[in-house]
């Protein structure tokens, strides 16, 4: 008697288990397009969904967007790249559990005949000076993503506005977008290497990174769970699963070990 009871509760266990599963286990993330665009996440993911069961729907906006859709509540867990902006949301009280996750850094890219005539520059803010004087087309997203941020920290060093001006063109899109057209435009445009080493030659860009190096130009990139004492719905156990996991050995390895055909590491993991 006894064993048919327990075969009984295996057989409705069983029969719940999928829809349990499947209501509980699938959670958003509102995410850089770096993080979508050069790859990362095609192939850290389901290693992640493997091991926790846990399915990650990925939105990839702009940073600026992205911490917007978290502090709406309309996603779980928010990966991108604006430390300022990443902490002043936490301190808001719209975010919790931010943590360090990988960095890399950003490149300004151009036809390898520009007019700027900067490649030989190792300064962000002069080669930025150079552009403006030269008048050389200059493509920026315009977006309020953590690489418009940058960019506009970049401008602001030097002391020049360029927003109205002729040869500064802000095109409202995401990264590989902005690269084709500054492509497209023989103008510059500033990037980060893992979208450049994942599409340049996929979109057949001619063009050239045109300076590297200044240590302003570092790239860090952060999650954080978006706070579930503003927003009961969010699967916030989820979303730390998924916090946890990427700041873990197993995660940091992941990211370590994504690297483009050519062998390039894209991502270099540095958790706190």
């Amino acid at each position: 008697m006894l064993f048919k009871l327990v075969l009984l509760f295996m057989a409705i266990f069983i029969q719940l288990l999928p829809s349990k599963i499947s209501a509980e286990t699938r959670i958003r993330c509102a995410s850089t397009t770096s993080t979508q665009n050069s790859g990362l996440f095609d192939y850290i993911l389901p290693i992640f969904e493997k091991k926790t069961g846990i399915k990650v729907d990925v939105v990839a906006v702009g940073t600026g967007a992205a911490i917007e859709i978290g502090r709406r509540g309309d996603a779980d867990v928010v990966f991108v790249h604006a430390k300022e902006q990443e902490l002043k949301a936490v301190e808001e009280g719209y975010f919790v559990n931010r943590h360090d996750v990988m960095y890399n850094d950003f490149v300004v890219i151009g036809p390898s005949n520009g007019p700027a005539k900067i490649r030989s520059m190792k300064s962000a803010s002069e080669v930025f000076k150079k552009i403006a004087e030269s008048s050389a087309f200059f493509v920026s997203r315009g977006d309020n993503s953590g690489t418009h941020t940058k960019e506009l920290s970049l401008w602001k060093k030097t002391g020049i506005e360029p927003k109205g001006q002729g040869w500064y063109l802000e095109v409202g899109q995401g990264m590989e977008k902005t690269q084709r057209i500054a492509n497209e435009k023989r103008a510059y445009t500033l990037t980060d290497r893992g979208t450049w080493l994942a599409t340049k030659d996929k979109d057949k860009l001619e063009m050239l990174i045109v300076l590297e190096g200044d240590p302003v130009l570092f790239n860090q990139y952060g999650v954080m769970a978006v706070n579930a004492e503003k927003h009961k719905h969010v699967k916030y156990r989820e979303a730390m699963e998924f916090i946890n996991w990427i700041i873990s050995k197993e995660g940091q390895n992941a990211i370590a070990s994504f690297r483009d055909k050519h062998g390039d590491q894209l991502f270099f993991p540095n958790a706190k």
